[in-house]
């Protein structure tokens, strides 16, 4: 299982010429592995659709949605979160992202954030470098 960084779905969905093409790629080289996100994906996802007041854009997000499997974010997720966030001064949403996807035994973690390599131990990918 792959777990999506908000960006790679946001990309994915948006118009944002390059950057939604490697997105798109990337979803498709990595199809048959199945794909999961958290709530923080789809909290970050729908921010411009409801501050735009944009329908069309809040219903491509939700279709996508579900397309991937659901992980739930329990207690033990924060707490872990909050070392990686000591440990490799990762923002709390970067933290949570790598801590969900750890924690629920993902084997990948596609992204655009380098930081998260160094402390992911090779999960995460930054699929638009």
């Amino acid at each position: 299982m792959t777990y999506l960084d908000s960006c790679v779905v946001i990309y994915a969905v948006e118009e944002k010429g390059r950057l939604s093409d490697r997105a798109r790629a990337a979803l498709e080289a990595s199809y048959t592995e199945g794909f999961a996100i958290s709530p923080l994906v789809k909290l970050e996802c729908l921010v411009l659709p409801f501050k735009l007041g944009d329908r069309d854009l809040e219903d491509r997000f939700l279709k996508i949605f579900d397309d991937f499997e659901a992980l739930d974010l329990p207690e033990a997720v924060y707490l872990h979160a909050s070392m990686l966030r000591a440990r490799f001064r990762l923002k709390t949403p970067d933290a949570l992202h790598l801590a969900c996807a750890q924690h629920h035994g993902c084997d990948a973690l596609l992204t655009n954030d380098n930081r998260l390599d160094r402390a992911s131990d090779g999960m995460a990918r930054n699929v638009f470098d």
